[in-house]
């Protein structure tokens, strides 16, 4: 089969999964299209651009994406206009209990919920899944890109072209992009185009003749519409996402090697090569402002309003304030550490983590495709060292000498632009990724998706560049097949079922319990019956519907605290795993519903805990009464069964372990009383324990706050800690008096330690989760009643 029709296979290939993709993934069901299409819905009604909130709760439908450029918005909604999409207040029917980004082993992953009557084929409905076609021909645009970006890095190797045609054409998460409202879909297209645009500038005025090169001079008129070409789509690139950004110094980089190709042709000559000057060079140098500045005057004409715009509203030329004040970000910014610690799950987000981030595939095939990555990375350092030595040895070759550095640099880089290109580009964007994940919960693979085309074809440089052709075409070949055979099967085996109610075995039917007149606890089931701190304990629920409901009753499991009055966990979802609320139940159904809690590690044992069952109103908080009951009720809830909570083995009082940096260990704790009167003191005494030895001393610090993080009560103990022997608890007294206007309330005591830095600034030590992942820099420990 010829190249050109092998590209064509792959390109019909790919719209098929994608068209699969818009039809099997529910709406609303693809990451962020819940933000992202009420932007194209607000602007296909004619109206303006929304201005950002800094309060979450009066962000709108759009959230944060209220900050990101208008581009691919405007384009769905010149798009959508003609639909009446006035049914999306209610089609746009939010999961409140959703795990967003959290996979759950009992469901209650579906950001929204989907009624099988309404028609697939109006309204918001049928708009959403036109904009996903759309972005699914984008998406066909960013693989031929990258087929062309790969030819241009190796001309004379078919099976690479072809290959990172393929690997981006059947990457499942690229695929699962594609196929949903997201402004990803535009922007990397325009910034493979963008790229494309920049390698050809400089390789294609190089002809081989004998061991040298010729550089042909392009008229000033073309050279100057090209590199408009490349700010217009740069301009359009920024218009859609700021994460483009690291297009701005490939542009000036090409812009550089472009004017010095110029500058001496004599230089690819056969000839003696003239001695080194800084006069020409200064001159190159100020040609490329010249020309960067040129370029970016189609940029600041397409994209500079929106900058200005945000400068005015904001007072932020990007608009990260606003957009991090409604997104949210880290209680304690990440080090390079703790973004490493994270890299598995930035990989499955990479290769392919559907739904809200929270529908996997399987285990195997995310070691499979790591695996392909790793060996690509070793392959790339075997590739790039060839293609240096190869070099090397063209220019001992040459009649002329090389005799500065500097021009030796700029001739590899000319040799290999296209290369060094996708590397440099790749990397602006992790680096940005990075700088962003420090501040914010964003630690996606997806997010490097602006560099996709970049990163394919280094991928498949590194995993067959350095190999014969034949083996190299064996390998592409096989990993190809296995990426389409994965993304053919992920609609099917993990994306659709995670949409539809699980169906459980009903759990034997011993009581009766009505809850108003329409619903009817029949049976439940516990597993275990007793429990330790950081157990995980399995509830199973089944209900029988009396009578039609109108409201979506939510479902409650406690496990209540007596001291507190308050649960220590709970699990709260609508039926059906959070995909059935009560409104949509018929009557006379039988549901049976399942659901998971984690006993906190820091909960104080010995105690009996009471698990209790109900439902409530989750807009009005309303609880639906429990009007009859074989059971115990209590504040329109049914106790189930009172479970034992004992402690787990330790020396200390409430043994768990908990670790921190420097070696620092929570092995226990206790807190007395544990319910108080405003004004009280309350005693709290931590065991910490050294893993090694150490030179520094550090502040302990315990406090009561709210949700604002008020604070009720506080302490801060220095304690000489350098001289705490190795291996043996600690004791460390922290004396809490609350303040005598604290309101009655349930508060948490979080605790932590510090150090402060030369510049007097503090330094808190972070957790470290039982993984090795460093976290938050504070202990939610336990909790306290004030009343």
């Amino acid at each position: 089969m010829t190249e050109k029709r092998w590209l064509v296979l792959i390109l019909s290939l790919f719209m098929l999964l994608g068209a699969a993709y818009t039809m099997i993934t529910p709406v609303f069901e693809a990451s962020d299209e819940l933000w992202h299409y009420p932007m194209v819905q607000h602007l296909a009604d004619g109206n303006p651009l929304p201005v950002q909130v800094f309060d979450p709760a009066l962000a709108g439908p759009w959230k944060q994406e209220a900050s990101q450029p208008p581009l691919y918005y405007a384009l769905a909604a010149a798009l959508t206009f003609w639909i009446d999409t006035s049914d999306m207040s209610w089609v746009r029917w939010e999961n409140p209990h959703v795990d967003n980004g959290i996979i759950t082993v009992d469901g209650n992953i579906n950001l929204t919920i989907h009624d099988p009557a309404w028609n697939p084929w109006q309204g918001t409905l049928l708009a959403v899944r036109l904009v996903r076609l759309f972005s699914v021909l984008l998406g066909a645009v960013t693989v031929t890109l990258t087929y062309l970006i790969a030819r241009e890095v190796e001309p004379h190797r078919p099976e690479i072209r072809l290959g990172a045609t393929a690997v981006n054409a059947f990457l499942p998460m690229f695929i699962f992009i594609s196929a949903s409202v997201n402004n990803d879909n535009l922007a990397i297209p325009l910034a493979s185009l963008a790229l494309l645009l920049m390698i050809r500038m400089v390789n294609r005025r190089l002809s081989v003749v004998g061991n040298g090169y010729i550089v042909h001079r392009l008229p000033l008129t073309v050279y100057g519409l090209y590199w408009l070409l490349i700010g217009v789509v740069i301009g359009l690139a920024v218009l859609t996402k700021e994460g483009t950004f690291g297009l701005f110094p490939i542009a000036l980089g090409t812009a550089f090697v472009s004017q010095w190709q110029a500058s001496d042709v004599r230089r690819h000559q056969p000839g003696p090569m003239t001695a080194y000057r800084v006069r020409p060079y200064l001159i190159t140098f100020a040609k490329t402002i010249l020309v960067f500045l040129g370029m970016m005057v189609p940029v600041v004409m397409i994209a500079g309003w929106w900058y200005g715009r945000n400068l005015q509203l904001y007072g932020d030329f990007l608009g990260w304030n606003a957009f991090i004040a409604v997104l949210g970000q880290r209680a304690h910014p990440a080090s390079l550490a703790q973004l490493w610690s994270e890299r598995r799950g930035f990989m499955m987000a990479y290769w392919g983590l559907f739904g809200g981030v929270n529908v996997p595939m399987a285990a195997w095939i995310y070691t499979v495709l790591n695996s392909l990555l790793l060996a690509s990375v070793a392959g790339f350092v075997v590739y790039a060292a060839k293609k240096v030595r190869d070099w090397r040895l063209e220019v001992k070759e040459m009649p002329f000498t090389v005799r500065s550095l500097f021009p030796a640099l700029l001739n590899l880089v000319e040799r290999y632009f296209a290369l060094i290109v996708c590397l440099l580009f790749a990397t602006a964007v992790v680096v940005g990724l990075i700088q962003w994940a420090t501040t914010t919960w964003s630690s996606q693979g997806r997010l490097v998706f602006t560099a996709l085309s970049s990163l394919t074809v280094l991928l498949v440089v590194g995993l067959v560049g350095w190999l014969p052709r034949r083996p190299a075409s064996w390998l592409v070949a096989g990993a190809s097949t296995f990426l389409f055979g994965v993304a053919l099967m992920a609609p099917f085996l993990w994306i659709r079922p995670s949409y539809q109610p699980p169906q459980f075995d009903a759990p034997p039917e011993r009581m009766a319990a009505f809850f108003g007149d329409a619903l009817m606890l029949v049976g439940y089931e516990v597993t275990p019956t007793a429990v330790q701190p950081g157990d995980t304990l399995w509830v199973t629920l089944a209900w029988q519907v009396m009578q039609p409901m109108d409201r979506p009753w939510s479902i409650f499991v406690h496990l209540n605290d007596p001291v507190l009055e308050r649960p220590i966990a709970q699990r709260d979802m609508y039926p059906g795993q959070g995909l059935r609320p009560t409104s949509l139940l018929l009557p006379g159904e039988r549901v049976v519903t399942r659901h998971v809690l984690t006993v906190p590690a820091t909960a104080v044992a010995p105690a009996d805990l009471a698990l209790t069952v109900g439902l409530y109103d989750f807009v009005t908080d309303e609880r639906l009464p429990v009007t009859e009951s074989d059971l115990p009720v209590q504040q329109a809830a049914v106790t189930l069964a009172t479970l034992p909570l004992t402690a787990v083995p330790g020396n200390t009082p409430n043994p768990l372990s908990i670790q921190f940096e420097k070696g620092f260990e929570l092995v226990g704790y206790t807190l007395s009383p544990r319910r108080a009167p405003p004004g009280a003191a309350v005693d709290l005494t931590l065991y910490w324990q050294l893993h090694g030895v150490l030179n520094e001393d550090y502040t302990f610090f315990a406090q009561v706050v709210d949700k604002e993080t008020t604070r009720w009560a506080s302490m801060d103990l220095p304690v000489p800690t350098s001289q705490w022997p190795v291996g043996r608890p600690q004791p460390v007294p922290l004396a809490l008096t609350l303040q005598t206007d604290t309101p009655p309330e349930v508060y948490p005591v979080i605790i932590g330690l510090y150090t402060l830095s030369a510049g007097g600034d503090f330094q808190r030590l972070q957790r470290i989760t039982a993984d090795g992942r460093p976290t938050d820099d504070f202990l939610e420990l336990t909790l306290l009643r004030v009343d």
